[in-house]
């Protein structure tokens, strides 16, 4: 199904990032908690039942779960697959697979490719304060700047009901997550079928913008990330430092990196860690924003907001994310489907295309945004050409114990080079909630003094 396609079935008209609009109406704002869960999903299941209702009360804790581990164990452990897509008969569930899951079961449906299709739960929950300033935002937060800034907007979804492709985009970019800690190793698995060790890491976080909710967003950033590199050899002692912003992304005032690189034995400002430069860290297999599906300055694409759409997405991996191996997870051309754990969801489609004068490696991409999260759950990435490159995936579970969820482990699949990537997905043990870091670990100066001499 193309895009065209799914423009058809919704009858919606195209609104893209040119057109700056005003937060809505106080009559639009009172749905939020009504027919509207509070971070502006719709509360009913659909019309057969395959989405349930949104369950205020979230994910049941499970019993095996030890309360403060952060080893997070399924909670629906007797769930059996409802259904398999296979090469054999993929083409009678098209309508509800994104373009990239087509375009996987086409190049790889003979090879085995396959996706278990298990119940749908919709039990993702925030914090009261999270969602009295989603409230807020609904009737306060706007775009300015063709897009590139939010005005008025508190530590919340800025616009849970969105009238633009990019206010939807801003949603992810600035989603709720909580600090956290994990090692990781990445692997890229070439034409050969053999998985090459990209990068071992040790990855810590932090999101300033919620630790003062009762505040407008100002120039807080949104996030501070700093990665430790310990393997392969030749990264081995190298840092990365990024600050992202939170509302604001005009000149001057954007993503903030720096790296320390052990063969000049100092810090530097990384300027190019953003948009299309290829990524060391999945060797290069992916781009800088393709992390996390989607991250970075929207200022290269326009964007359309096509609508809402009923798709089968990677979903509920606790056991593929906090108990596997990631050796374990890799087969020759694709992760091991018996691994991954799909669901039917709703999910807002976002068009793009790159804007005349610009430029990036990608000439369009499309994302499929999770309406309870607000997580970019899959993207498609087109050349030059208008042909279908690149097809990713976010490997998501929710944090039962939390009132937030996972959404560090993502992967891309490179159609046209037979190359696939898989990142953030946590050695079993290693992931933590707890981070005890000063704030001088998230500046140049801290990384100087951990670097390598």
């Amino acid at each position: 199904m193309t895009i065209k396609n799914i423009l058809a079935a919704f009858c919606l008209s195209s609104i893209t990032a040119g057109t700056v609009l005003a937060a809505v109406s106080p009559e639009q704002a009172a749905r939020l908690g009504k027919d509207l869960t509070p971070v502006g999903a719709e509360m009913a299941g659909n019309a057969d039942g395959t989405i349930p209702p949104w369950d205020p009360k979230g994910v049941p804790v499970p019993a095996k779960f030890v309360a403060g581990s952060d080893n997070y164990v399924n909670p629906y452990p007797d769930e059996k697959p409802l259904y398999t897509i296979d090469g054999s008969n993929w083409q009678e569930y098209a309508d509800m697979l994104t373009v990239g899951t087509q375009g996987l079961f086409k190049k790889y449906g003979a090879d085995g490719f396959k996706i278990h299709v298990y119940p749908s739960h919709r039990g993702s929950i925030r914090p009261d304060w999270f969602n009295a300033n989603t409230l807020k935002n609904a009737t306060g937060a706007t775009l300015v700047e063709d897009g590139q800034k939010i005005e008025g907007n508190y530590p919340g979804v800025p616009f849970p009901i969105p009238q633009s492709g990019l206010e939807a985009m801003w949603n992810h970019m600035i989603r709720y997550q909580e600090d956290s800690l994990l090692q990781y190793d990445v692997y890229y698995v070439g034409s050969n079928g053999k998985p090459v060790l990209a990068t071992t890491g040790s990855s810590v976080q932090i999101f300033p913008i919620f630790k003062n909710p009762d505040q407008v967003v100002g120039d807080e950033p949104w996030g501070l990330l700093r990665i430790n590199y310990d393997a392969p050899a030749r990264r081995a002692g190298e840092i990365l430092l990024v600050h992202e912003p939170a509302a604001d992304y005009t000149k001057g005032k954007g993503r903030k990196a720096w790296q320390y690189l052990v063969g000049q034995r100092r810090v530097r400002l990384a300027p190019a860690v953003s948009f299309d430069t290829p990524n060391p860290g999945v060797a290069g297999t992916s781009t800088y924003d393709d992390a996390y599906v989607y991250n970075g300055s929207p200022e290269r694409f326009t964007w359309t907001l096509v609508g809402k759409k009923e798709m089968i997405l990677p979903a509920g991996n606790y056991d593929m994310i906090f108990q596997d191996k990631v050796e374990d997870l890799l087969g020759e051309k694709f992760l091991n489907p018996e691994k991954i754990r799909w669901e039917k969801q709703r999910v807002w489609v976002v068009d793009s295309n790159l804007k005349e004068g610009n430029r990036h490696i990608y000439s369009r991409r499309t994302f499929y945004l999770n309406e309870d999260t607000w997580t970019a759950v899959s993207g498609e990435m087109y050349d030059g050409r208008g042909q279908l490159w690149r097809i990713q995936y976010a490997y998501l579970a929710n944090l039962y114990d939390r009132k937030m969820d996972f959404s560090l482990a993502y992967g891309s699949y490179d159609i046209a080079q037979d190359v696939y990537n898989l990142s953030g997905k946590p050695i079993p043990g290693t992931y933590s909630n707890t981070v005890d870091k000063p704030d001088s670990y998230f500046t140049s100066e801290g990384m100087a003094r951990g670097g390598v001499r």
